[in-house]
């Protein structure tokens, strides 16, 4: 996304960098859709057949540090449907 306000991000350390927006997509799940396109293919799917997916589950942190330091009010609706919340 432009502005780079979205990322994906797949350990601790990069999720805990300051920012406050969706890391994105949980990895063990992508990796796992990886897998069982793979097999279709290997099993004779054509690849053209197969279905786009998408991320079905996403996380969202917000470093509560990095929104004051912005300048930023975080809405205590938003705080509340947070998978992490940084302070």
């Amino acid at each position: 996304m432009r502005g780079g306000i979205v990322e994906t991000s797949a350990s601790f350390e990069a999720r805990s960098a300051p920012r406050s927006y969706p890391t994105g997509s949980d990895f063990s799940d992508v990796y796992r859709q990886v897998g069982l396109y793979a097999g279709r293919i290997l099993k004779g799917d054509k690849p053209a057949d197969l279905p786009v997916q998408q991320a079905t589950k996403v996380e969202l942190t917000i470093n509560l540090k990095t929104a004051k330091a912005l300048g930023l009010t975080v809405p205590t609706g938003l705080l509340l449907r947070a998978d992490e919340v940084i302070e």
